[in-house]
């Protein structure tokens, strides 16, 4: 696994909850929230964007602080960055996951 991203800090509130007001990147979000700190393939966390919309998302996200891309076999992946963001933003990732995790019941 490599990562060939540097990262990037964790964002000011504001500007974590604006990249979370879309709803595919907060599917994006709880799909790798509860991948269990695991890196997931990018064609794996969306659905009904093409992708290079896609990739727009993951942009936002990652510039936020909240992913990091990775290559995993050859494959680019995305990983949440937990520990970073309960550091900066304590309790936010957990109420925003489970509040998205009920959405989808």
């Amino acid at each position: 696994m490599t990562e060939t991203d540097a990262k990037l800090p964790v964002a000011p509130l504001p500007t974590v909850l604006g990249a979370l007001q879309d709803p595919v990147r907060l599917e994006m979000l709880r799909r790798l929230g509860n991948a269990g700190g695991e890196p997931v393939r990018c064609s794996a966390l969306y659905e009904v964007v093409s992708k290079s919309t896609a990739a727009h998302h993951f942009k936002i996200l990652r510039e936020a602080g909240l992913t990091e891309r990775l290559t995993v076999d050859g494959q680019t992946c995305q990983r949440l960055r937990t520990g970073d963001i309960e550091t900066a933003l304590p309790g936010l990732l957990d109420a925003v996951i489970g509040a998205a995790n009920r959405l989808t019941e």
